[in-house]
């Protein structure tokens, strides 16, 4: 099962969100999208999951805090407990066994970023 994790400021576009998970890797072959449980419902996600043909995963911060991510930002890690929310919405979303397969890719404007794990799910 392969999981785009994105992470994303309050003013994304959906130009954004698709900008960032095509740099990552693109859409083919998702399972699903991921994000913090507080961003969930932001209409630009909603939207790219509508557009990829996918649910969106919703993870809790409690969840993403402690896991390890390649990416280290300190911002994040100030406030959710992981180097990047991207990286662990999907590594989180995709399962106990998943890997990155594309670390944090991160949109031109800076509003949003993604990062694709592959696991056995959750």
């Amino acid at each position: 099962m392969k999981v785009a994790g994105l992470g994303f400021k309050k003013d994304v576009t959906l130009a954004s969100l698709r900008e960032a998970l095509l740099a990552a890797g693109g859409p083919e072959g998702l399972a699903a999208v991921a994000t913090v449980s507080d961003k969930a419902e932001a209409e630009p996600l909603k939207q790219l999951a509508r557009e990829c043909g996918v649910p969106i995963k919703a993870v809790s911060a409690e969840a993403l805090a402690n896991i390890h991510t390649p990416t280290q930002s300190k911002l994040v890690a100030e406030k959710f407990g992981t180097g990047s929310v991207a990286e662990a919405a999907a590594l989180v979303a995709a399962g106990p066994r998943a890997r990155l397969i594309a670390t944090r890719a991160v949109s031109r404007d800076r509003t949003a970023t993604a990062a694709i794990a592959e696991g056995d799910g959750a």
